[in-house]
């Protein structure tokens, strides 16, 4: 229960670090629905942000991946457990009006009055 708990802290902490500020491209390509969070930890892109918030969003899925396979390595789970992990905190961070991506596939607005999109697994 302890590794988890760990993984989940560090997790949210390096996704945290690379998502930016409030006043980025990226930042702001969130709030108008071009690009948002997806279950698995990664920013994923919806239409046609432009050039310049496509590579930001490769970037910073490169750090987020760097970041999730040495914490893996680090704790003995898998890359994909510790973008998992991630993802219940950047889902749960998800404002309103912005999008987000579901495992079960798919593209979804977050609405006024919807409570964050965090994944059941999230919970347990």
């Amino acid at each position: 229960m302890t590794r988890i708990i760990w993984v989940a802290l560090a997790a949210t902490a390096a996704a945290t670090a690379v998502s930016g500020h409030a006043q980025d491209p990226v930042a702001a390509a969130r709030s108008g629905g071009t690009v948002g969070e997806r279950f698995d930890g990664y920013l994923g892109i919806v239409g046609d942000p432009g050039d310049s918030v496509r590579r930001q969003v490769a970037a910073i899925n490169i750090k987020r991946r760097s970041l999730y396979s040495s914490l893996a390595a680090r704790k003995g789970v898998s890359p994909q457990e510790v973008g998992l992990t991630a993802a219940c905190t950047t889902l749960s961070r998800v404002a309103i009006g912005e999008l987000y991506f579901t495992q079960s596939g798919g593209w979804r607005r977050r609405d006024a009055g919807q409570a964050a999109p965090v994944p059941a697994y999230c919970t347990q």
